[in-house]
């Protein structure tokens, strides 16, 4: 063998085991996002979109609000007044940031959601290209096919609970494992709604 080439195979050898390494590393990581979502009210209705448009929609036939993810150097402020703008021609005149939402997905999914209501807007409506809008009365809105998630915001919405941190955990089939509102851990209970947990 000449001289040399076993540092050289052990050198190749190296960079095969740190290409491997990285590569597993990079699959553990999770994929962090950030996005908001508005909720905006109108007559007792709120405005909510249904995703039935997009191929390969995580939220594929869910009714949620509107909103999207942050740009370079966005506020949640600004990324939700640009979200609403684009997804229904309205520009916010009056909105209040209720929550921090995050989502977590399998092990390699993690989205910190900025979630807003608004009561004030201007402009005319437009299509949306991520699903069809509709004003829906409140009361009726758990009715909708919605994330299990969701309906645990929505009542905390529906009672006025001041700025909330919640964090709902999805297990890879789209199924809520676990609620966790201001550090405190809630459990599912017999009629499926979630409640905290009593010490």
């Amino acid at each position: 063998m000449p001289q040399g080439s076993a540092s050289v195979l052990t050198r190749k050898n190296r960079d095969t085991i740190d290409r491997k390494v990285v590569g597993k590393v990079i699959t553990m990581e999770k994929r962090v996002r950030m996005s908001t979502l508005c909720y905006i009210e109108k007559d007792g209705c709120y405005l909510m979109l249904h995703r039935v448009v997009k191929k390969n929609d995580i939220n594929k036939d869910k009714w949620i609000g509107v909103g999207g993810h942050f740009e370079a150097g966005e506020s949640p402020e600004e990324c939700v007044i640009r979200e609403v703008k684009e997804e229904t021609g309205y520009t916010l005149t009056s909105y209040r940031y209720r929550g921090i939402v995050t989502f977590v997905a399998g092990d390699t999914e993690v989205e910190y959601m900025s979630l807003f209501t608004a009561d004030g807007f201007e402009g005319v409506s437009t299509a949306c290209d991520e699903g069809i809008l509709e004003w829906v009365p409140i009361e009726k809105v758990h009715e909708l096919n919605l994330w299990e998630g969701d309906k645990i915001f929505f009542r905390l919405l529906a009672e006025e609970i001041p700025f909330f941190s919640l964090k709902l955990v999805y297990d890879e089939s789209g199924k809520l494992e676990s609620a966790v509102l201001n550090g405190k851990a809630m459990r599912r209970i017999a009629d499926g709604s979630w409640k905290l947990c009593r010490d």
